[in-house]
């Protein structure tokens, strides 16, 4: 019958519009090849290497200095939350870096963009700053 139908086009409007919607997320608004490699962690050099990537809308790559990790990521900018971090599991000699940049990743709110200039931080005014490479 054709008020049985009716809802159809409101259902497939709404799906087409969920669709389109934008990525709010830092992943919307940086490049997805870029790499963005951490610099300074709270003030000081850090002395390892570290990356971050944001390869698709809710994802969060990298490696530490050790290992590889994935993180879910779905607040919108100004917000970052990175959510359930995975990492692999191998040992090295830089593997107490990495537990304070996987460490500092868990609690980082807020991200601002700048150029070439990726920065991190909280409430407790902590930092982590990133250049593109």
């Amino acid at each position: 019958m054709p008020g049985d139908l009716a809802p159809l086009p409101f259902l497939v409007l709404g799906l087409a519009l969920a669709a389109c919607q934008r990525d709010e997320t830092i992943s919307g608004y940086v490049d997805p090849e870029t790499i963005w490699q951490l610099k300074e962690l709270n003030g000081q050099p850090f002395p390892a290497t570290a990356t971050l990537t944001f390869p698709r809308m809710g994802e969060v790559a990298g490696n530490g200095p050790c290992n590889a990790f994935r993180a879910n990521q779905s607040a919108p900018l100004p917000w970052i939350d990175m959510d359930g971090i995975t990492a692999t599991r191998r040992t090295c000699a830089d593997l107490a870096a990495e537990t304070r940049f996987l460490d500092a990743l868990r609690v980082m709110t807020l991200a601002e963009v700048a150029g070439d200039t990726l920065l991190l931080s909280n409430d407790a005014m902590e930092e982590m700053v990133f250049r593109a490479r």
